[in-house]
């Protein structure tokens, strides 16, 4: 691996910011300071500790970024789920938003495993 960017979590993640962002631009504007800046920072959270461990020297340092990352992967999906329930996003945007955060999760659960391998 070169750097963050070579990695497919990493790409993925990033695809899913892109999206979280467009849909979000739809949310009532009362939501903006709160529902829609929660789930946008839970977001950019998930590729930003993906490269801020992919940086570090050391393995397990890499493996804590990526049980962050996974974390706020779960945390944007409630809140994803969140928004379907209160009538911001379509049942089917949500599945499919859904669906690629657990492809996503399963990628940082297999990343996670690779490098307890490696030590």
């Amino acid at each position: 691996m070169k750097t963050h960017k070579d990695l497919d979590v990493w790409n993925n993640a990033m695809g899913l910011v892109t999206e979280i962002y467009k849909v979000t631009k739809s949310f009532p504007k009362e939501e903006l300071y709160s529902l829609t800046s929660q789930i946008r920072r839970s977001a950019v959270s998930v590729p930003s500790n993906i490269a801020e461990g992919a940086g570090r020297k050391h393995g397990k340092e890499f493996t804590q970024f990526l049980f962050v990352a996974r974390g706020s992967l779960s945390e944007l999906e409630t809140q994803i789920i969140i928004a379907k329930n209160l009538g911001y996003l379509e049942y089917d945007l949500c599945d499919n938003l859904i669906e690629k955060m657990n492809i996503i999760r399963k990628q940082i659960v297999g990343l996670i495993k690779y490098l307890g391998n490696k030590t």
